[in-house]
């Protein structure tokens, strides 16, 4: 994993901001996405989402935030709140999301799937997992 000076920069002023531990931080079109340590949610949020708001303001983006686990399971599911699967399974390999209704199953795909992409760039780069499959 290559950090630049950037994201050097970005996350040690969320990590001063918030006191929560931050694991990644990726640049995306539509804002930036934080991956911090799990539990730091809460501390990462501030009290009324206060430093979410502060950090908008000085980023100019939107920010999200995502709780990382070491069990890939609880991180998918982390990466999809507040959208809630049926179930997500991990079988040998792969990752199997199980989704009945087909909105839901929308939301998890995004639009031209991107945000299946995403799911499968995250988990790819922290676990061992080759396949994330939604059905």
């Amino acid at each position: 994993m290559k950090l630049t000076q950037d994201t050097i920069a970005r996350i040690n002023l969320f990590e001063k901001i918030t006191s929560a531990g931050v694991k990644d931080c990726l640049e995306e079109e539509e804002g930036l996405t934080f991956v911090i340590q799990e539990g730091n949610v809460k501390k990462a949020l501030g009290q009324d989402n206060s430093n979410i708001r502060r950090l908008e303001g000085i980023f100019k983006r939107k920010i999200k935030i995502i709780a990382f686990s070491n069990d890939p399971v609880k991180f998918i599911n982390n990466l999809l709140y507040p959208v809630k699967a049926d179930t997500i399974e991990l079988k040998d390999e792969s990752i199997v999301i199980t989704a009945k209704d087909s909105v839901i199953k929308g939301k998890i795909f995004g639009r031209s799937k991107t945000n299946l992409e995403k799911i499968k760039k995250l988990v790819k780069k922290y676990f061992n997992i080759d396949e994330v499959k939604v059905i």
